[in-house]
């Protein structure tokens, strides 16, 4: 039997006006302690956003949402956040907000291959 790993992912969402808390999925973000890996696809389909807020500046929203990938990789070019562990930069993505890019709560789950669980996420909430 192949080894399991655990992980833990949140779903990241568009919520043009939070007051009225209607969103778009646009992304994933999967955590897995064991392999200290720390991954984010991002697909933002921007037909779905403008249906649901038609004046929404979407270069800034795309901008924001690259970021994400980037603060995953860490480093020096993910500001100070990136220099945080895989684990306190996974806490701080996915700690609630009240702004326009949010992420859903935080789920469990174990796989063999944790990509391929990334790229089915993806597959299954956004695209």
């Amino acid at each position: 039997m192949p080894d399991l790993a655990s992980f833990d992912y949140a779903i990241v969402r568009v919520v043009p006006r939070v007051e009225r808390a209607e969103f778009v999925n646009a992304g994933v973000i999967l955590f897995c302690r064991t392999q200290g890996l720390l991954e984010a696809r991002i697909a933002l389909d921007p037909k779905r956003l403008r249906a649901i807020a038609p004046g929404i500046d979407l270069e800034e929203v795309e901008g924001h949402l690259r970021l994400i990938p980037c603060i995953c990789r860490g480093g020096t070019q993910a500001g100070p956040i990136g220099l945080l562990s895989p684990s306190e930069r996974f806490h701080w993505l996915t700690a609630p907000r009240s702004t326009v890019i949010q992420t859903s709560p935080v789920h469990s789950g174990l796989c063999t291959d944790t990509i391929a669980t990334l790229e089915r996420l993806l597959q299954q909430a956004v695209t």
